[in-house]
């Protein structure tokens, strides 16, 4: 085993703290990772704060991890001493259900299990994620880095990234397409990149005007206020796909009015609370669809990592200190970031 040091909830109420523990021994089929940037996820501050009901306690967050292969085992054949690699959300599956047999290991039949926040098959132990200096993972659950540089702003691509690049994917978003993008956060600004670099015309919607200008430096080719009745009314029945990534409750019909027949609007956000029930006729007399979408497989992880490393997209991100995540997470409530907070890990040992 290997000691290990990081930052860990103790209890919904008190803020992260530092926390000494122990990694499994390198196995023959496992890596061994130096953590050298983990992406902060809203999912963190959730768990952390026992949010969702289901936090193990101590819990380390992080599932957005870029890192310096340090150890492997005798098995492994993918990846080598000195390999930048990264770890997702995901850290092992059954392997045996349907979906992981095609490579959709989020949706394991039997639960796959994460970063963090586990347990790990095979026992109760709790799994810990990337806010600490090292991690071993399995090489089926780990990806390689392609990005040469900004590697600090490809972390937040493990989770962020994958959660937008799958439905764009899934519902083959490509050039000539109009597609709409609700929200410019962690989520939204990474989809408004992809969806540009897919071929689209991306229309950003927000409740705020003063992010148009941030919208389209990112690759927007138009921005709505979606408070603005006569701007919505404008794109009625116009869109061919909306990728809805706002985590609060809303008026879903709002967007769904602006779909064509047969299109489909797919939430990635996930509210604390219910979204109102959207009214049937928006759905039944245009054959509109509402669906879901959750991060990808890993075979889809690495797929959008090349993808992005040719297009050359990253996150845009603030890079803070260890010792900062308590009020990253206050400042993240307060959507004031853009967007996407980064830990440095080389900061880790001075906390």
């Amino acid at each position: 085993m290997s000691k290990a040091i990081g930052y860990a909830a103790f209890d919904p109420n008190t803020p992260l703290a530092p926390y000494s523990f122990s990694r499994r021994a390198v196995g023959a089929n496992d890596v061994q990772i130096d953590i050298l940037y983990c992406g902060v996820c809203h999912s963190d501050l959730h768990t952390a704060r026992n949010e969702w009901n289901n936090t193990l306690y101590p819990s380390v967050p992080g599932h957005e991890i870029i890192g310096r292969v340090s150890a492997v085992g005798s098995a492994v054949s993918r990846f080598k001493v000195g390999d930048v690699a990264g770890v997702g959300c995901l850290v092992d599956s059954c392997r045996n259900c349907p979906s992981c047999s095609e490579g959709l290991e989020q949706y394991c039949e039997n639960g796959f299990v994460g970063t963090y926040n586990g347990p790990a098959f095979g026992g109760g132990e709790n799994t810990l994620g990337g806010y600490s200096d090292i991690i071993v993972v399995d090489e089926k659950y780990v990806l390689r880095i392609s990005h040469t540089d900004n590697l600090a702003a490809v972390a937040p691509l493990l989770c962020a990234g994958i959660t937008t690049y799958s439905p764009l994917r899934q519902w083959k978003v490509g050039p000539g397409q109009k597609v709409g993008v609700v929200g410019l956060g962690g989520l939204g600004h990474m989809a408004v990149k992809i969806a540009n670099a897919m071929g689209a015309k991306v229309v950003l919607f927000t409740t705020s005007p003063d992010k148009k200008e941030d919208a389209l430096r990112l690759g927007a080719s138009q921005v709505v206020v979606s408070k603005n009745k006569d701007e919505m009314a404008a794109h009625a029945n116009s869109f061919d796909f909306i990728l809805n990534t706002v985590a609060a409750p809303h008026d879903l019909d709002a967007f769904l009015n602006l779909l064509k027949r047969d299109a489909t609007m797919t939430l990635v956000g996930a509210p604390a609370s219910p979204h109102p029930s959207p009214s049937v006729f928006g759905l039944i007399f245009k054959r509109r669809r509402i669906a879901g979408s959750l991060i990808g497989g890993i075979a889809e992880t690495q797929e959008m990592l090349d993808f992005c490393a040719e297009h050359g997209i990253v996150s845009d991100i603030e890079m803070i200190s260890m010792q900062d995540i308590n009020e990253a997470y206050e400042r993240m409530l307060k959507s004031d970031v853009k967007y996407r907070f980064v830990i440095d890990m080389a900061t880790l040992k001075a906390a």
